[in-house]
């Protein structure tokens, strides 16, 4: 996820477009707020459409807008969703479920920065960014002939993809203290989270990712009474959760135990570098060694889960 963040801040200023993949619930609208956030055009709107949402029939005159008399029910003028995000940002979510008239049309107004309204004779200048999403693998709908090939290049300058919640569970334990922050006027009683529930949290397997996660937290300070969410307050999907695949991780799990493992890992990851470890885990390196030297570790990488 470092690197995500470091390419969102390098993307965000420029204006080229760019393709943000992950399943859904990893996060892919907050990925592309957050380059518009950072970007030259953050004072402009951010326009977010779920394509896959839009009536096929509706399409066109709710990306282009239309002009009263342009068809049936068309009464006023309106203006379509890329004028709207004049100077700003417009993210396309769900860019696979496009149908492909409406691709060639896109296609045109992004490299002509100029649409024409449904029913109108004259062109509009557009100066908006683009960012796309989706959930389906692009490639195999070009293959399939069910995506433009020449669209998905156009969009495909940048590729951010964002990773499963099941491939990064060391990010759960920060996430849940993410969603205990954002949700605590929710419950002011509970103040946090029991070793066994961030077990069966860390076991699940999160086909909803990062929203499933958020909604499990929201849902067990609902139900929870204090002073700590435990199992029996999470949802029942997680409840069943089973815990055999980190059973033989050699630790119980608990706050701690979980910091030794995603400092494990980094260094499982960058063969022993323990700076290149510390940039991962936003830790400085002083802190990665004085770890090591309170686990025991006394340097071996090995040594984090002997406790």
């Amino acid at each position: 996820m470092q690197k995500v963040y470091g390419l969102i801040h390098r993307v965000s200023q420029f204006k080229f477009p760019v393709l943000v993949l992950g399943e859904s619930g990893t996060g892919k609208e907050l990925v592309a707020r957050a380059i518009h956030s950072e970007s030259q055009r953050r004072s402009c709107p951010f326009v977010p459409v779920d394509c896959g949402a839009l009536v096929p029939a509706l399409i066109e005159s709710e990306l282009f807008g239309h002009i009263r008399g342009a068809f049936i029910g068309a009464i006023h003028n309106k203006r379509g969703l890329l004028e709207t995000a004049k100077g700003g940002t417009l993210f396309l979510d769900e860019i696979g479920e496009m149908h492909l008239e409406m691709q060639v049309k896109l296609l045109r107004a992004i490299q002509e920065q100029e649409i024409r309204p449904v029913g109108a004779t004259a062109l509009i200048h557009t100066d908006v960014r683009i960012i796309a999403a989706t959930n389906c693998d692009l490639e195999k709908a070009v293959g399939a002939g069910a995506f433009r090939q020449d669209l998905y290049f156009r969009l495909n300058i940048v590729q951010i993809n964002l990773s499963p919640l099941r491939n990064r569970r060391e990010d759960i334990p920060q996430l849940i203290g993410l969603f205990l922050e954002k949700f605590a006027n929710l419950q002011p009683s509970i103040h946090g989270i029991s070793e066994e529930a961030t077990r069966r949290l860390m076991a699940y397997d999160w086909p909803g990712n990062v929203r499933e996660l958020e909604n499990a937290i929201e849902h067990a300070l609902a139900l929870g009474s204090g002073p700590m969410i435990e199992v029996s307050d999470l949802p029942s999907s997680v409840q069943a959760a089973s815990i055999d695949e980190i059973a033989d991780e050699k630790e119980t799990l608990s706050l701690s135990g979980l910091e030794r493992r995603a400092i494990y890992r980094a260094l499982t990851k960058t063969d022993g570098d323990v700076v290149a470890a510390a940039r991962i885990l936003c830790m400085g390196k002083t802190t990665i060694y004085r770890k090591l030297k309170q686990y025991g570790a006394k340097g071996n990488m090995q040594g984090l889960l002997a406790k």
